[in-house]
């Protein structure tokens, strides 16, 4: 069977991404992941255009596919919203690429909260982007204000899960997690393909999100 156009993006994209040096091993403390053998870095996309491009191309045509599926895997929307900071050039690369107008959420000097930029009309559904997902809860602080504005959150596209309890967590507010790649998978095709030097950094890895996530599992009402 041929390879779905998506499908092939996937895969480049993959390698994009482990060329670029994203995946770090070590032990990392960052925001609410804590002890982690591997972090993600996804901000690393900005310097790379081309990469950047790509993955616009990637969300673009898995929006568009889902959108025209007979059961209804997203919901139409007319605005995108990037989750400060990370998701943020995410968000603005697709907004050119599938020429739908995006809105972000800013912090107002004072420290009072944040305003919406961008235009808008209460009503219109956003598409949530972010690029790394760990427990889901800057999606869902950002998809409360948005809410809170008038607008409808449905959906959230991020590039990678790490796969650690988002999906079920997004699901009780109402918001299905749509993710472009899983970190397992990553971590899979970085192994097979020489990227992990050390087959001990590898197991550590997955051993450490597979207990992650039935953490994230029993934690869950």
């Amino acid at each position: 069977m041929a390879r779905t156009k998506s499908g092939t993006g996937k895969t480049r994209l993959v390698k994009q991404l482990w060329d670029l040096g994203v995946f770090q091993f070590g032990n990392f403390n960052v925001g609410r992941t804590q002890n982690s053998p591997v972090y993600v870095n996804l901000r690393l996309l900005v310097s790379s255009p081309a990469s950047l491009q790509h993955v616009a191309r990637v969300i673009k045509e898995e929006s568009e596919t889902r959108l025209t599926m007979l059961h209804q895997r997203m919901d139409p929307f007319s605005r995108c919203a990037g989750v400060p900071f990370g998701g943020l050039h995410l968000a603005t690369a697709f907004s050119l690429a599938a020429k739908v107008p995006m809105i972000y959420l800013h912090p107002v000097k004072d420290g009072s909260g944040n305003i919406i930029e961008g235009t808008y009309v209460p009503g219109q559904t956003v598409l949530v982007i972010d690029d790394l997902v760990t427990g889901g809860t800057s999606i869902i602080e950002t998809a409360a204000q948005l809410r809170d504005a008038g607008l409808t959150v449905r959906d959230a596209i991020v590039l990678v899960d790490r796969m650690q309890g988002a999906k079920e967590r997004l699901r009780q507010h109402g918001i299905r997690l749509i993710p472009i790649l899983e970190l397992e998978m990553l971590l899979n095709w970085g192994m097979a393909n020489g990227k992990i030097a050390d087959e001990g950094v590898y197991r550590a890895s997955v051993d450490y999100l597979r207990r992650a996530a039935a953490d994230a599992r029993e934690q869950l009402p």
